[in-house]
């Protein structure tokens, strides 16, 4: 007697987790559409994801199809056909900001491409299909609007909530947009907090998966204001791999440790220079060294990104979604994001959050 029936294949699905919830996807709803050929011995049905989901849905995918095989013996093919399930954020924290993930990127110092690899981010994830947002936190010295070629000035809506700027899709707030070109910002702490606070709560964002925050490079103010306003899922700290970049780097994990903001992982930026048409590699500032510091401190290592002339010169253009025309360039950012997703969805496995009521 064949064991190839509807409740095996859901019995089996029960252990695959939702890499969101960190839920089974039949507790969650998430499967639908079961039906199964013995004879052929064959299962189809359709699997949900969430936009939050979106760079793992291959991996997912493969999960399941390996779940069920071991599972159910008698199954020699698996059909899965992908759509999107919706559930819509909780309000996160006090200020009710409607995403799902808060990813500071921070330094422990300027100059190591903190910003780059900030919008890289979001670029990525938009590219993978989230919907996402890009806060510019750094108010001293904001980049992310150069980098991706936004001067216009925001404006209110009915509600009198800022209306962010967008760029492919990715809602976009900053200083940058507030003031004139070359005007210094002169803010003591408690201005700070304020600017964070109303960027953060009367901002019209909309419903987000990740909102990834471009922070002050070091360790002032503006990561305890954020631990206060929000609960951040984590923090990317970008760094240059030669050693006097990697101990700053190290000052900004204990700082984010100090203010309970969770290190999801570092990026290595400039990490070696390949000579176009396959020449040399040269390693200008080093390499491996955020690799080492990583395992040393006990922390997730995300990547590293080479120095490709694209990011630079597409950056400075105000072009920086152009970047992942590049494949030389896209391939490490790309892989970055993926790492991210990942990290998180290892995160949620763990230590489950409780689910929500009802589950759509």
């Amino acid at each position: 007697m064949t064991t190839l029936t509807i409740d095996s294949v859901n019995a089996a699905l029960k252990e695959l987790r939702d890499p969101e919830t960190g839920r089974d996807v039949i507790t969650m709803g998430q499967v639908r559409d079961v039906s199964v050929d013995a004879a052929a011995g064959r299962a189809t049905f359709t699997l949900e994801l969430t936009s939050h989901s979106a760079p793992l849905r291959n991996d997912v995918v493969q999960e399941a199809e390996q779940l069920l095989k071991r599972r159910v013996p008698e199954l020699r093919e698996v059909r899965i056909q992908l759509a999107e399930h919706v559930r819509p954020p909780r309000g996160a924290g006090p200020l009710g900001v409607p995403v799902k993930s808060i990813i500071a990127v921070g330094s422990g110092k300027g100059g190591v491409g903190k910003s780059t690899i900030a919008a890289s981010l979001a670029i990525a994830m938009k590219r993978f299909g989230c919907r996402v947002g890009l806060l510019d936190a750094d108010v001293y010295g904001p980049s992310i609007p150069h980098l991706l070629g936004l001067s216009e000035r925001p404006e209110l809506n009915e509600q009198q909530k800022i209306v962010p700027l967008e760029k492919d899709g990715i809602r976009v707030m900053s200083m940058g947009l507030l003031i004139a070109r070359g005007q210094a910002v002169v803010w003591r702490g408690p201005m700070l907090h304020q600017y964070l606070t109303q960027m953060l709560r009367d901002t019209a964002w909309g419903e987000l998966d990740y909102l990834f925050i471009d922070m002050p490079p070091g360790t002032g103010d503006v990561p305890l204001s954020l631990s206060q306003l929000v609960p951040a899922t984590g923090a990317v700290v970008v760094c240059t791999p030669q050693e006097v970049a990697l101990l700053d780097a190290e000052k900004a994990i204990a700082m984010f440790h100090t203010v309970k903001i969770p290190i999801l992982g570092m990026v290595e930026n400039m990490s070696g220079f390949v000579a176009p048409g396959g020449g040399p590699r040269f390693d200008i500032f080093g390499h491996g060294g955020a690799r080492a510091k990583a395992e040393e401190l006990g922390v997730p290592f995300l990547g590293e990104v080479p120095i490709v002339m694209s990011i630079r010169e597409r950056g400075d253009a105000g072009q920086a979604p152009a970047v992942f025309d590049d494949p030389v360039a896209a391939a490490p950012l790309e892989k970055i994001a993926y790492q991210l997703a990942k990290v998180q969805a290892d995160q949620v496995r763990r230590d489950p959050p409780k689910p929500q009521l009802p589950v759509l």
